[in-house]
């Protein structure tokens, strides 16, 4: 459920209100008690991440990805070295029948 911004018009006061997107719009002031209060255009449905549950690991800057990227082998390097131990298996020796 979104965040949305709202204001009164009477008394100025704005603050933040959590609302279901079907929800009716909120219409008193909870300071003055006025009939004058207005959502606010802006970001209301947008995703808030606030609290405790995300880490700053969880999303990297660009300098970080540059920086992990650079520390990374070349992949002509690791190729030509992963290729050479990994090499098709040893074929096993065919048994040899003998005919008596």
């Amino acid at each position: 459920m979104p965040t949305y911004d709202y204001e009164c018009d009477a008394c100025s006061h704005k603050f933040e209100h959590f609302q279901g997107i079907n929800d009716p719009l909120l219409k008193k002031c909870p300071e003055c008690k006025k009939q004058k209060l207005r959502r606010l255009i802006g970001a209301g449905g947008a995703v808030m991440f606030k609290g405790t549950g995300f880490y700053q690991t969880d999303y990297r800057s660009e300098g970080y990805k540059q920086k992990a990227a650079a520390d990374k082998p070349s992949d002509t390097s690791a190729s030509s070295s992963s290729s050479s131990s990994e090499s098709k298996p040893a074929a096993k020796p065919k048994a040899e029948k003998k005919s008596d």
